[in-house]
């Protein structure tokens, strides 16, 4: 895309002046100017041939101007699957400045650039290293990373530079990137400047092709000025076809110009007119990538034969850049070109030649020994499966697979092409994300070695896909439970796979709701426990699968493995890891690492995990009171279950958005929600639905006052007095089971599951569960108002943090506090309560507050006053209320903590000042004072 530069010969090259591109430049310049101080992401986008390379090219030599140092890197189609093939481009000219940073950066980085050995590179450590490089150099002068073609880079390298650019605004960086419109890349979604590049307008497209072709009569400019819509590319190629055409064979032009075709051939022409040398090294070049021009000199073997090069770099097709030595492709159709053109049998040669030049052992070694195979080669497979897994220990699933299912092509045997499919569709469940696929892997597993049994492998893929897609917790629990049991360790991969097994089990366990699962589970691990020395493992089984009993002791544990989650770069531990920290109140410990799985699996990566991220994310934004987030987190969520069948998933997220109906007053949605829930996991065994289902319809009954149905709801669910191994969620229900028991008369029950709670030691576990307890404990007490034991909970530190959960304390304080008749303090965290309920637009909430205050003695703006023409008493008002909506006066009095004698004495008084003698009047003659009725939502007509 260097079309559009005036003249062809070098010296004109290097003025870089463009036709048409005055406002770009100026764009360009701007971004050095703020990059100068603070750091600056631009990316221009454009379709090809549009001109992207030639303003990256100028932009270089501005920046040179204004004191920055340029970097440049570009894009390879060819080196896309091979891991920092990208960033070895922006190491290269660094290596002095590597062996200046510290220890562990300096070795990170002298490891990717193969100088080194030492241990599979993690991503995140990669990031931290370059980060550091590039600050080292910024503190000496401004620098310009210059990308082309960024869609094109290999995945690991498009992660580091994402990294890269989310924090640039800490250096002296000017980050310039280009790529086609539509390219997905890994740059943020956030805080970068895009511009798109435009094709050049008649003028300037007519000024290019009448400069650059003097010689080129009228009529075939605006022929093609017309025809090229603007593109500098097709203008300038077809310009130079033309023009041969024209002074050799003096043809008139062809009726129609297929653009798209035309290029192609063009490109196509001046590679095959090329001596068969010059091709050869020009499909090393396309095939290396890396554009070292020592490394086609030693691929080819014969000195000077770097000189065959002319013949294209005449012609236009490449040039050697002046700042970097590099060898550089003209535009990305040259490339392909070069490939297309070139046969298997030369492709394999280059290949073989290019792998004799690495290092050995090297990943990039591997994918051209791959290349380079004629049929089945059992050796190279086994290489690439090990590049495979060192690919995955780096957080690059995708890149995983890709070598897993090569090394499948290159076996041999049946068995061992079945075991790296098998491999593969485990990934692709448990990590990657589509649940589309894994079948038919699978199933090819199976066709390669139809007389071995299932891997663990193919077993651990088998039961995600039963269990995330189909939602079959018994079978997905009888496949797992029959693998174990029958396995023994042949190979380090199996231990591998083997883990896999393991936590596809616990996955199971917690979705059952059920005893026996768990039991397998943890007779399975005790078993094989010299084979899953994974503390992970461990943490989860204690703070995930049962934290009221088990999670004390893995804390600390769990908060070391929380410390070290900005250095970990497996999506799979991440998620992993947060999931341990879900039901211990922990999870914001988690939120940036989470979100750099998200930003992975939103660039193709581990979608898998990104949904399991949004969730916990969702559950994090629910317990904080972020509830906007959480709606948009959801609906992400729910697509992406939708578009992989990850249909349980899917469910999962369902839970919290019924969450949010309920709080919010919309109760027809929890309804709906909550029963959809139960239908959908009740047949398949899924208890931890049952649960969820429980949970969103007592939060509903809680807020408009429904005690009766909400305990009901919440004691099918948690047994008075007893914490069962099984069930989690009761982690969840503390405060919601407390309310409803109390309010119902159910004291004895009350203090039953308090007592547990506390002999388990569950307030132990956070500040938060702590801050329940003491509140429920007091709420529980039946005799009098714990004042001290509420004031003690309410000065948990930082309580704040959990606006919801200590809106509903102050509530039930409030509510405790004007039953003994301590009218100013029950205002004071009635009103603390309100407002908090209302910046959630917790409307049952806000309005069973308001009536308390109303109750209170203070009319608020929920509960306007009543006319003077029916003078009731606040009292009498709330309790005309709630017996107009059905309840009986015991249900009035658990809700209002009075007597059912007191209640029946204020209907009494209530009766005449209304001019009305029997309840059924009630309704009508409260609509005929227009007030709200007690939900705050609905008027009683």
């Amino acid at each position: 895309m260097n079309e559009h530069v005036i003249a062809q010969n070098g010296s004109d090259v290097a003025t870089g002046r463009l036709v048409g591109r005055s406002a770009e430049l100026a764009l360009v310049d701007a971004h050095f100017a703020k990059a100068a101080t603070r750091g600056a992401v631009l990316t221009l986008t454009g379709e090809a041939g549009v001109g992207k390379s030639a303003l990256l090219d100028a932009a270089s030599r501005r920046a040179v101007k204004r004191g920055f140092r340029v970097l440049r890197v570009a894009g390879s189609q060819f080196d896309h699957s091979v891991s920092f093939a990208g960033l070895n481009q922006v190491l290269q000219p660094l290596t002095g400045e590597i062996a200046t940073l510290p220890k562990r950066q300096a070795h990170t980085l002298q490891a990717i650039l193969g100088l080194s050995a030492g241990k599979p590179v993690q991503l995140l450590a990669v990031a931290n290293a370059v980060q550091g490089l590039l600050s080292q150099i910024c503190s000496r002068s401004p620098l310009a990373l210059i990308v082309d073609d960024y869609a094109w880079l290999d995945r690991p390298s498009a992660v580091v530079l994402g990294t890269v650019a989310r924090y640039v605004s800490t250096m002296s960086v000017a980050l310039l990137t280009a790529s086609r419109t539509g390219d997905e890349s890994f740059l943020p979604s956030t805080g970068i400047d895009t511009y798109e590049v435009q094709p050049l307008d008649v003028k300037s497209a007519t000024k290019l092709v009448a400069e650059r072709f003097p010689g080129m009569t009228p009529r075939v400019r605006r022929r093609l000025v017309t025809e090229a819509c603007g593109n500098p590319l097709a203008l300038l190629e077809l310009s130079a076809s033309l023009n041969i055409e024209q002074q050799t064979q003096r043809r008139s032009l062809p009726s129609v110009l297929p653009l798209t075709e035309r290029l192609r051939t063009v490109f196509s022409k001046r590679v095959s007119a090329l001596p068969d040398a010059t091709r050869k090294l020009l499909l090393l070049a396309v095939l290396d990538g890396s554009g070292e021009l020592h490394i086609l000199q030693r691929a080819v073997g014969r000195s000077g034969a770097l000189s065959e090069l002319s013949g294209a770099e005449r012609v236009g097709l490449v040039r050697v850049d002046a700042q970097t030595g590099r060898l550089v492709f003209r535009h990305p159709l040259t490339r392909s070109a070069v490939v297309e053109l070139s046969t298997v049998a030369e492709r394999r040669w280059a290949h073989r030649a290019l792998a004799n030049e690495l290092p050995e052992g090297s990943e990039r070694q591997a994918w051209h020994l791959a290349g380079a195979a004629v049929g089945p080669d059992d050796q190279v497979a086994e290489f690439l499966h090990e590049v495979a897994h060192t690919t995955l220990r780096r957080g690059d699933a995708v890149g995983a697979i890709t070598a897993l299912l090569r090394a499948s092509e290159l076996s041999s045997t049946g068995a061992d092409r079945g075991r790296r499919l098998a491999e593969a569709a485990c990934l692709g469940a448990n990590v990657t994300g589509d649940l589309r696929h894994v079948r038919a892997l699978l199933d090819d597993a199976v066709a390669a070695d139809p007389l071995g049994g299932p891997s663990l492998a193919a077993v651990a893929a088998a039961a995600s896909q039963l269990l995330n897609g189909e939602g079959d917790v018994d079978t997905a629990h009888r496949l797992l439970a029959v693998a174990i049991d029958n396995h023994a360790a042949q190979s380090p991969a199996e231990d591998t796979f083997l883990g896999e097994v393991l936590h596809a089990l616990l996955m199971v366990s917690f979705f059952s709701g059920r005893a026996e699962p768990w039991h397998s589970f943890d007779s399975a691990v005790a078993r094989l426990h010299s084979h899953t020395a994974d503390p992970l493992l461990t943490v989860l089984r204690g703070s995930f699968g049962d934290p009221a009993h088990a999670a004390l002791p893995v804390l600390p544990l769990l908060d070391e493995l929380i410390d070290g989650l900005h250095r970990e770069t497996d999506p799979t531990r991440i998620i992993r890891t947060a999931f341990s920290a879900a039901y211990v109140d922990r999870l914001p410990g988690c939120r940036s690492a989470l979100w750099r799985v998200i930003d992975d699996g939103r660039g193709g990566g581990a979608v898998a995990s990104a949904m399991e991220g949004l969730f916990l994310l969702a559950t994090d934004a629910w317990a904080t009171g972020q509830w906007d987030m959480v709606t948009k987190l959801i609906e992400e969520a729910q697509g992406w279950g939708a578009t992989y069948d990850y249909r349980l998933r899917a469910w999962q997220s369902r839970f919290i958005e019924g969450l949010l109906a309920a709080a919010r007053g919309d109760d027809e949605a929890a309804r709906n929600t909550a029963d959809r829930l139960a239908s959908w996991g009740n047949p398949r065994g899924l208890g931890l639905l049952r649960s969820y289902a429980s949970h969103i319809k007592a939060l509903s009954a809680l807020g408009r006052t429904d005690f009766d149905s909400a305990y009901q709801h919440l004691s099918s669910a948690i047994p008075a007095g007893r914490l069962a191994p099984h069930n989690p969620h009761i982690l969840r229900l503390i405060w919601d089971f407390t309310e409803a028991a109390t309010r119902t008369g159910h004291h004895d029950e009350a203090a039953a599951h308090l007592a547990a709670v506390r002999d388990s030691g569950i307030p132990s576990i956070s500040p938060r569960l702590s801050m329940i307890t003491k509140a429920a404990t007091a709420m529980a007490n039946p005799r009098f108002v714990d004042r001290e034991l509420f004031d003690t909970a309410l000065a948990t530190p930082d309580a704040e943090r959990w606006p919801f959960d200590l809106a509903r304390i102050r509530l039930g304080y409030g509510e405790r506090l004007r039953r003994s008749q301590a009218y100013a303090a029950a205002r004071t965290h009635l009103e603390a309560a309100l407002d908090t309920f209302e910046s959630l637009a917790a409307a049952p909430w806000s309005a069973r507050t308001a009536g308390e205050l109303y109750a209170n003695g203070l009319p608020t703006a929920a509960v306007p006053t009543v006319d003077r023409k029916a003078p009731l008493t606040p009292q009498e008002w709330r309790v005309a209320q709630l017996a107009a909506t059905g309840l009986t006066n015991k249900q009035i009095a658990a809700q209002l903590f009075l007597s059912p004698r007191t209640v029946g004495s204020h209907l009494r008084n209530v009766f005449p000042k209304l001019n009305i003698t029997y309840r059924a009047g009630l309704r009508d003659a409260l609509t005929s004072l227009d007030l709200p009725p007690v939900d705050g939502r609905h008027r009683l007509d």
